[in-house]
């Protein structure tokens, strides 16, 4: 499946030969047959668009896996059909679990299905745990670069513009994620999937700073002993592992040398330069809808900085604008049809927050 990059999705026709490709936008269908054609490609796949055209995508034939990376809750209903297709799961896409998570958990075991982690700090945290028993897990250790501004004073956050934001120290990563990244909310999000994912409570998940982007993340045994998995900034590396495990394929990546890295460095994050990742613990805590409702509100809230209708610190008032108006309506048990109905209120809603600063 594709989003509006005719040329890309032609070339990828061309060199993977896809029997159904989905694009988002049904306009873009006419000028995608005009880039194959011009490419001589005369064998077309079967060509679906908009959301039904994704969940088709997801659930098509007779694929083993599916690797779900859509950004945002979008994802939620394609990764849905293909557990009610048998399929194992390669999973990219934090929010199928974060806003998802209450129905995604019994679902997979309904259909029996693997859902393996794709996002280098997850991957990172289910390669600790091969071969650790049942109850060996004491701790999880996410990393975390710090993001854009983790040599900012906070005193000085509220001069962020919109590309200060975008200027990830070490990943190149798309707008909303670099800018999840930034306030941290990213690592909030993963401290939710990681609760979901390999069972641990939150007070047994913490995040650190790691500049380096070396240790993708660590887990704590029972005996103390800790184990992280170590590589280069490279997201190759743990979606290979989640479409090849249990195996480990040889492939021709840079080995990690550490006398390169030279050293590795680590500081506990602070708490009021990124309040977000305060409003991510609250919201797992709460559990039920209120995680969908962090989830919708961050989107939201990212959207509007990008557009200019708030400032950079509106992020994280945003979100807490909309978890607080949320309580009234808050579902602990939760159905798919109120997660996806908490979704679409909580981005209505933050879309009524005015900024403070840009009021006045």
């Amino acid at each position: 499946s594709a989003g509006n990059n005719v040329k890309l999705l032609a070339e990828q026709i061309q060199n993977h030969k896809p029997k159904i490709v989905a694009i988002s936008n049904p306009d873009k269908i006419d000028e995608l047959k005009s880039e194959l054609a011009s490419r001589g490609v005369t064998d077309l796949p079967e060509i679906v668009s908009g959301p039904d055209g994704i969940v088709e995508v997801a659930k098509y034939g007779d694929a083993e896996t599916v690797v779900t990376g859509i950004v945002g809750c979008a994802g939620l209903l394609p990764t849905i059909a293909a557990i009610k297709e048998g399929k194992d799961i390669a999973l990219a896409n934090k929010e199928t679990l974060i806003s998802g998570g209450p129905v995604i958990l019994p679902m997979l075991k309904e259909h029996n299905v693997n859902m393996i982690p794709a996002d280098s700090e997850h991957s990172a945290i289910f390669q600790c745990l091969q071969g650790v028993p049942a109850g060996g897990l004491r701790r999880v250790i996410l990393t975390a670069s710090g993001g854009a501004f983790r040599d900012w004073d906070a005193k000085d956050l509220h001069k962020v513009k919109l590309e200060d934001a975008l200027k990830h120290p070490n990943w190149d990563m798309g707008a909303k994620i670099t800018i999840d990244s930034a306030t941290l909310m990213n690592k909030g999000l993963e401290v939710i999937e990681a609760h979901y994912l390999f069972g641990a409570d939150y007070d047994d998940i913490d995040i650190v700073i790691h500049p380096q982007s070396i240790i993708h993340s660590m887990i704590e045994t029972q005996d103390t002993s800790v184990i992280g998995q170590l590589g280069w900034p490279d997201m190759r590396l743990p979606i290979l592992y989640s479409v090849t495990w249990p195996h480990r394929m040889k492939m021709p990546y840079k080995p990690l040398d550490l006398v390169e890295i030279g050293s590795l460095t680590f500081k506990k994050p602070d708490n009021k330069k990124y309040p977000c990742m305060d409003l991510a613990y609250a919201a797992g805590r709460m559990g039920g809808t209120m995680t969908a409702a962090l989830n919708a509100a961050n989107e939201q809230a990212v959207a509007m900085f990008r557009n200019g209708d708030i400032g950079y610190l509106d992020i994280a008032k945003l979100i807490e604008y909309t978890m607080e108006a949320h309580k009234k309506d808050f579902v602990e048990k939760p159905s798919l049809d109120d997660i996806l109905n908490t979704d679409k209120w909580a981005r209505e809603y933050g879309a009524t927050f005015k900024s403070p600063e840009l009021v006045a």
